[in-house]
């Protein structure tokens, strides 16, 4: 199986030492990249339904897939450009997740 956390710091630190800009601004970069990728999984969603009248089907749900994997990848990469334990933060959030679910909720 992968180390999903190793990759996603070793993504993290090779953009920190590619880029200029540190602190805020390279998280802001960040933020940037995760809003163009949401917008590539939007792009093939209507091209997997058909929907752009230039393009017609142009993508598969395949592709969907795919595109929202970056969307997870980007998001995860900016957790850890941000520092902390990215991990944990993770972990913490999708306990109040459940938390806010209930019981009636569990399946």
């Amino acid at each position: 199986m992968t180390d999903i956390w190793g990759s996603i710091r070793a993504i993290a630190a090779e953009l920190d030492a590619r880029s200029a800009r540190q602190g805020e601004q390279s998280w802001l970069v960040q933020v940037v990249k995760l809003q163009e990728e949401v917008g590539e999984v939007a792009e093939a969603a209507i091209g997997a339904l058909g929907e752009n009248p230039r393009k017609g089907y142009s993508h598969t749900w395949d592709d969907v897939r795919a595109e929202a994997c970056d969307v997870v990848v980007t998001g995860l990469v900016l957790l850890a450009r941000m520092g902390g334990d990215p991990e944990q933060q993770l972990a913490e959030h999708v306990r109040r997740l459940d938390a806010r679910r209930g019981p009636a909720d569990e399946a």
